[in-house]
């Protein structure tokens, strides 16, 4: 499938996408736009590992608009400890193989992918083709094609396909969008976005690249979204991309850290990198005028806000994906746009592509 310049840049933006840009206050993001119906949305958790349990079940729980409704998930073990812990009635339990039965279920509204990246489009097209909205993990898919089946897949059945970038939804990161072309920095000259941390050897999915694994599906997409948030451009070129392995007998198959440049008919100069093996983690936009960063650019918690005239703002109270859970939710109650809707997820899976691309073939690759 080939895709233009052109017809990304006739899509939909950050900025006029739909993002709420420039909030300070932490509660204000969820409240900003009140619903019409007061009907709390019900989500199903499609995948009970880490992340499901630790962090999107916990922040349910701290939502307005939202409540934990079922799950999915392929290992029955799992099911009596989230019964007894959420309430989850036996009705609202799903497998994988029993998954399309969910569109007669009406307590269900969303189902939110957690499954590694590799199986994103599998279960999202058939979520959406059971009538019901889904919310995704990023990365969106393994490749542009995947992601727009889920596009195609969603917009037939009529429901609301959004990508999980927390980030677009925390406050601090708001504030870092809302500088573009303002006073006291001028025009964007370079950016620089790096997201990592030091793994051991991977296992399961993550040292499997046909499902994902590797750094830069796991950090790098921050790095590469980060970028295009903070220029609300997107990139002409994957100027130069590298794979380091310093551990190769720990990583055979995935990448442990991909560095790389993206160019902008701008002139703006970007570069990123993704990594398991270095903890690295912040984005820097460097002006005419002055600068501005987010440190850490993506953990959990603890992102703050600085920038050259002395101004700071502190990491927010709560978490991350009540604020990001919320905000789909109201779209949803509103029938409004989504803040990151499956186009985003396809351009940044374009720009991935084209990363492994350059370091393959250690040439620019044009987008």
């Amino acid at each position: 499938m080939k895709f233009t310049r052109r017809k990304f840049l006739s899509t939909t933006s950050f900025v006029a996408g739909g993002a709420i840009i420039g909030c300070t206050n932490p509660k204000q993001v969820a409240k900003k736009i009140e619903p019409v119906s007061k009907k709390s949305i019900g989500i199903a958790l499609l995948g009970l590992g880490s992340y499901s349990e630790n962090l999107l079940a916990p922040a349910l729980q701290a939502t307005q608009h939202c409540h934990l409704a079922g799950i999915v998930t392929g290992t029955p073990t799992k099911i009596p400890k989230w019964q007894s812990k959420y309430g989850i009635s036996d009705k609202n339990v799903y497998n994988y193989d029993n998954l399309h039965e969910i569109a007669n279920n009406d307590e269900i509204d969303v189902v939110y992918i957690v499954v590694p990246t590799g199986l994103h489009s599998k279960y999202a097209i058939i979520s959406a083709n059971a009538g019901k909205h889904v919310w995704c993990e990023k990365p969106m898919a393994l490749n542009t094609i995947q992601c727009q089946e889920i596009i195609d897949t969603c917009e037939k059945n009529k429901v609301k396909l959004s990508i999980g970038y927390r980030m677009l939804h925390e406050p601090n990161t708001q504030k870092l969008i809302s500088n573009l072309g303002s006073v006291p920095f001028g025009a964007i000259g370079s950016v620089n976005a790096d997201a990592g941390y030091r793994g051991g050897q991977p296992r399961g999915w993550r040292a499997n690249k046909s499902l994902g694994g590797g750094a830069m599906y796991d950090m790098g997409v921050y790095a590469v979204n980060g970028i295009r948030y903070a220029t609300n451009q997107y990139p002409i070129s994957v100027l130069s991309a590298k794979h380091i392995i310093d551990r190769p007998e720990l990583f055979e198959e995935v990448d442990e850290t991909t560095i790389f440049e993206l160019e902008f008919e701008s002139g703006i100069k970007a570069t990123g990198l993704g990594s398991v093996g270095k903890n690295v983690n912040g984005l820097k936009v460097e002006c005419e005028k002055g600068w501005y960063s987010t440190t850490p650019m993506q953990s959990y918690n603890g992102v703050q806000y600085e920038d050259s005239t002395g101004f700071k703002m502190d990491a927010i109270p709560g978490m991350q994906q009540s604020l990001q859970m919320d905000n789909d939710a109201l779209a949803i109650l509103n029938n409004t746009a989504v803040m990151a809707p499956g186009i985003e997820g396809k351009k940044d899976v374009h720009i991935i592509e084209a990363i492994f691309k350059s370091a393959a073939t250690g040439k620019r690759v044009v987008l």
